[in-house]
């Protein structure tokens, strides 16, 4: 699997540092090992918040024809309709980047308290099914105009704290999906943020990583570390 990796300014193996794992969305898929930095990365690449937050952020690429969640889509309507089974196996991509989170998970250098996952559309049907199948792994996540299935977040809710994104004029990705996730995660003890933009279509996430509390709120979380299923 293609994927980036921005390391903290004068990174050294002998400190720890928190890690970020970004999701992109469908329309960065390939295998250029750039696109999937379009949106997001100047966030975590600019000077000021690389001295504030020094983390150690993954930006993997979805080859095309794949996805982050192993989802039934059907196309055919506007916004799309999805469907999502817990008892489905992961995608080949989602099990690649499942495998290369554990791989820096091993790593000495990386704090295990403080992993993250977040990502916008198909990385944000990443997110909540990275969540499901790994529950014990993230501290804090964030959802960008995603989906998912709500009975997942039973799985989650108390684990990871949560900041769900949409755009109210959302015409690809109904905005009812991430209100669905919000109550699914409420349903089983969590307490989500969630923030739905008035004048936003799909691309809710140039008002997301336009928030200046996001970093903050991100890199403020930590948990125990349990061993995963």
């Amino acid at each position: 699997m293609q994927y980036r990796i921005l390391l903290p300014e004068n990174f050294t193996e002998d400190k720890q540092y928190p890690l970020v794992l970004v999701l992109h969305g469908a329309g960065e898929r390939g295998n250029n090992n750039s696109s999937q930095l379009v949106h997001g990365s100047n966030l975590f690449a600019s000077d000021e918040n690389r001295e504030q937050f020094p983390a150690i952020v993954i930006f993997p690429q979805c080859p095309k024809g794949d996805y982050w969640a192993n989802a039934t889509i059907d196309r055919s309507t506007k916004p799309i309709k999805l469907k999502f089974s817990l008892e489905s196996k992961p995608t080949k991509s989602l099990e690649l980047v499942m495998n290369l989170l554990q791989t820096y998970l091993q790593k000495p250098f990386v704090k295990k308290e403080q992993i993250y996952v977040g990502g916008l559309s198909m990385g944000g049907l990443g997110t909540f099914e990275i969540l499901y199948r790994q529950p014990n792994t993230f501290a804090a996540a964030f959802a960008i105009c995603g989906a998912g299935n709500p009975e997942g977040a039973k799985e989650y809710a108390k684990n990871t704290n949560l900041w769900v994104f949409h755009g109210a004029n959302d015409d690809v990705i109904n905005p009812q999906e991430s209100i669905n996730m919000v109550s699914g995660i409420l349903k089983y003890g969590g307490k989500p943020n969630f923030s739905l933009y008035a004048n936003d279509n799909h691309n809710s996430w140039d008002s997301a990583f336009a928030e200046p509390a996001l970093l903050p709120w991100l890199f403020s979380k930590s948990k125990r570390i349990k061993n995963d299923k």
